[in-house]
């Protein structure tokens, strides 16, 4: 059996694509949200050397990826992947 275009590249694509939302869900905004809040009065704490807003900003940054866990428990997050049914070839 012969090609007809022996030197075209072959392409294999994915059964189906994935979900395109790229994480614009509520878990995700609000994980994000606080973590910058979080980070930024630390940073800003820093430079002043107010110790204790550091650990003030640390403290939101952790608060902010546990809001964003459970979040996505609740749901509000990116949905799971389901289970793809595949076409068996009857042998």
């Amino acid at each position: 059996m012969s090609e007809t275009n022996p030197g075209a590249e072959r392409v294999h694509l994915p059964v189906a694509s994935p979900p395109a939302n790229h994480g614009h869900t509520t878990a995700a905004w609000v994980t994000v949200i606080t973590v910058l809040v979080g980070s930024t009065l630390a940073a800003v704490a820093m430079v002043f050397a107010a110790v204790p807003l550091v650990w003030v900003g640390a403290v939101i940054v952790v608060l902010g990826l546990v809001a964003g866990r459970v979040l996505k428990m609740l749901g509000l997050g990116q949905p799971l992947e389901q289970p793809r049914r595949t076409a068996h070839s009857g042998d």
